[in-house]
């Protein structure tokens, strides 16, 4: 179903339904030990979607998508990802950054698993329906935050920088941000008012790390119906080109530049060259191919 204003979801259905995906990628990155995410796993399954569960037990032939997409391809392009989010918090934690917040955070557990500075405070915003999920769900599995841990239960479609600031959060001190698997899914003027909010909220020194797409039409030409209609034969819902919000949006890099952040951008390729893998030109990696990991540090 198209994207609408005001539109909602669970961990089940529409943008909620890509971050149980990728979190099941996680899991299998973490069976292939590339990364550290036992609670990927369990909330996968527990958000209980047949077609992630069958995917995690095996009983899911991914080269069917396509026949260079096997379990473990699928498992490097996530740890490329989550290594390069997990590295930006971590350098920030060594460099004194005691405040972190997780944007769009999905089924993210970095505030369980991370090995974070005391002192630490981590804010994950998302709807509170995902929120809520979540934090019980890893609740019931005994899962402690390894810093202090406070959910922002909030749309970031509303006022979500008032609703952070209500959870304690002190824009004078400097903060990791991340903005993961997020900017395709918002409209073109919605990216911009994101980041002039994390610019408003941020002193110098804060962190940000989040992805540039350079041209969306991969994610919804020919190569995406292709695919989506693969993946429907295995049991997806999931139609890429309808939540990916279409339409001239600024580049990434010159927007924090112009604002005041010092930016490094990491190719695709690059990144899985740094990460000891092999990038390959097959039909699901090359819709990524134009993807750049950017990393930012505020100087104001």
């Amino acid at each position: 179903m198209a994207r609408t204003e005001g539109d909602t979801w669970d961990l089940a259905s529409s943008v909620g339904a890509t971050a149980t995906m990728v979190a099941a990628q996680r899991a299998l990155g973490h069976r292939e030990k590339m990364i550290d995410d036992a609670y990927a796993e369990p909330l996968v399954r527990a958000v209980g979607v047949e077609l992630f569960n069958r995917m995690l037990d095996g009983e899911l032939d991914l080269t069917q998508v396509d026949p260079a997409f096997t379990p473990r391809r699928a498992a490097e392009g996530m740890a490329i990802r989550t290594r390069f989010f997990d590295q930006m918090f971590l350098d920030g934690a060594a460099a004194g950054v005691r405040q972190a917040v997780i944007l769009a955070a999905g089924l993210d557990a970095r505030g369980y698993r991370l090995p974070w500075p005391d002192g630490t405070v981590v804010y994950e915003v998302d709807q509170p329906e995902v929120i809520e999920f979540k934090t019980t769900t890893l609740a019931g599995l005994g899962a402690t935050p390894t810093a202090t841990h406070r959910p922002v239960a909030v749309d970031l479609r509303e006022d979500w920088p008032k609703a952070l600031r209500e959870r304690g959060f002190d824009p004078s001190q400097p903060t990791s941000w991340s903005a993961e698997g997020l900017l395709i899914y918002l409209p073109p003027d919605a990216q911009d008012k994101l980041f002039d909010a994390i610019t408003e909220l941020s002193t110098p020194g804060s962190r940000l790390a989040t992805e540039h797409v350079a041209d969306l039409s991969a994610l919804t030409d020919e190569r995406s119906k292709k695919l989506s209609e693969r993946l429907k034969q295995l049991g997806s819902d999931i139609e890429m080109a309808d939540l990916v919000y279409q339409g001239e949006r600024n580049d990434v890099v010159d927007y924090l530049t112009a604002r005041g952040w010092n930016v490094t951008v990491l190719s695709m390729r690059e990144a899985y060259a740094v990460n000891g893998f092999e990038f390959t030109d097959d039909e699901v990696a090359g819709m990524f191919a134009d993807l750049s990991y950017v990393s930012a540090v505020y100087e104001g």
